[in-house]
């Protein structure tokens, strides 16, 4: 009865919230750890969450000139289709279904089963089963709304942003309330440079910046966006701003009140500061820390779809996942496509080794596609932007990235390794694949099973350009 498209749904609200629920979620609540680890002292940790915070924000303005230069959707693959070609934008695609959105969402899916049953087991520790049990019934839950409709996701999205916001205020407000007291006792002697090693620092960056991952959501949907040109540098801008100021004011809290060691000891580091704050509280703060996991769970599935989506409609994915539901105006095929691998990370994974074997891949690609826009610059001098960032944050941003994944191979070798064979193993697929030329009787089977899907999801062709 009506055409089938995805429709411009996201307001400069709904863009603010989505990068808030997607910044703000298991990071704060389980990086910290990670960072003290692999810094060495309390000092040095937030020296390296403010840098993290600092180098989201030159991402952040980066991609905010990129959306307003491509104007499609997809994000990290579209900028280095668009600017470096199609077969990093394949290898980025490969390794970002098959390893960094997989892992991403199994940690996210992890914390938010060990935080919602925390307050059932406390104080001993949840069972390993049953938060990996409910963690997956998290995913599933989101994996069906946003099938379901864009705008209860995006409606969500928002609500879960303010809860979100509300766990980190009260966090920090007890912390804030002690150091004003005079208890700077965990302070003392904040910067010891003799556990300081420099090899480490990349893990430390990698777990820090993975709290503040998701400042590039919104350009996995530009073109669902309103007003797109204006309201993706607003929304990003306020928004990196907001989580960096709140990290912080987190972490000295949490420093506060629990130290070092506790920090370090410390499996869900949020329940233990309530647990030593306000023990009222106790069953309180996990909940609103998985509500907040939740919200990062949703942000994840309804801007990873619209790459797969993206990358269909290029050409580089299987004609099956630019398909819209008839009715419900959802990208379906591709919202469903990840719950295996999700699925099979959550009942097998560790959330720290997780962490590093896909940040590497993360980060690598995220350094050439800002490598991408400068290039985009020296090809198209001519065209206009209506956002231009100065040319030192682009080149300051990719030499930080692409340094910080060549020192990870010291620090972490054995799952940096596997990020990237995995990386690499996307070459003969895309020459297989995609350079040649499937022959005619592949083909003929490949379009049969696809015509059967099309049938069994009521999915149908994208019939207008929204680009």
């Amino acid at each position: 009865e009506e055409a089938v498209f995805l429709r411009k749904k996201i307001t400069l609200l709904r863009a603010f919230s989505l990068l808030i629920g997607s910044m703000v979620g298991s990071g704060i609540f389980i990086s910290p750890k990670g960072v003290l680890k692999n810094s060495g002292s309390v000092g040095f940790s937030l020296i390296v969450w403010f840098a993290c915070g600092l180098l989201s924000m030159f991402g952040a303005l980066c991609y905010a000139e990129l959306g307003t230069r491509i104007t499609k959707s997809g994000g990290h693959y579209i900028y280095i289709l668009e600017t470096l070609g199609p077969l990093p934008s394949f290898l980025f695609l490969w390794a970002e279904f098959f390893a960094i959105r997989p892992a991403n969402s199994a940690v996210v899916s992890l914390a938010f089963g060990r935080y919602m049953l925390e307050p059932f087991f406390a104080p001993c520790a949840a069972p390993v089963p049953a938060v990996k049990l409910v963690s997956l019934l998290g995913y599933y839950m989101v994996l069906t709304l946003n099938s379901w409709s864009v705008t209860w996701s995006a409606r969500l999205q928002t609500a879960l942003s303010i809860v979100k916001l509300l766990a980190l205020a009260l966090i920090i407000v007890p912390g804030m309330m002690l150091l004003a007291q005079g208890h700077t006792e965990n302070f003392q002697d904040a910067f010891d440079r003799q556990s300081l090693v420099l090899d480490k620092l990349p893990l430390a960056f990698y777990a820090g910046m993975f709290a503040y991952s998701g400042w590039f959501q919104t350009s996995f949907v530009r073109e669902e966006l309103v007003r797109p040109e204006r309201n993706i540098p607003l929304a990003v801008i306020v928004s990196v701003i907001t989580v960096i100021v709140g990290y912080m004011l987190t972490n000295v809290s949490y420093y506060t009140v629990l130290g070092k060691e506790d920090v370090l000891a410390s499996p869900a580091v949020a329940v233990s500061f309530v647990q030593r704050a306000f023990k009222s509280l106790i069953s309180v703060v996990p909940v609103l820390v998985a509500l907040s996991c939740f919200g990062t769970m949703n942000g994840g599935i309804f801007t990873f779809s619209r790459t797969l989506f993206v990358a269909s409609r290029e050409g580089q994915w299987p004609p099956l996942f630019s398909m819209i539901h008839i009715r419900r105006h959802t990208p379906l095929p591709a919202v469903m496509l990840m719950f295996p691998l999700v699925t099979a990370m959550v009942c097998i994974g560790d959330i720290y080794h997780l962490l590093n074997f896909f940040s590497f891949s993360r980060w690598l690609f995220i350094g050439l596609a800002t490598l991408g826009l400068i290039v985009h610059r020296h090809r198209h001098p001519e065209l206009h932007s209506p956002f231009k960032v100065p040319l030192f944050v682009p080149v300051s941003f990719t030499i930080i990235c692409l340094f910080t994944v060549a020192m990870s191979f010291y620090s972490d070798p054995v799952n940096i390794s596997i990020g990237c064979t995995m990386v690499l193993s996307g070459f003969p697929v895309y020459y297989l694949m995609i350079h040649r030329q499937m022959s005619s009787r592949c083909r003929s089977l490949f379009y049969y099973l696809t015509h059967k899907l099309q049938l069994l999801l009521e999915v149908v062709q994208q019939e207008i350009k929204t680009y």
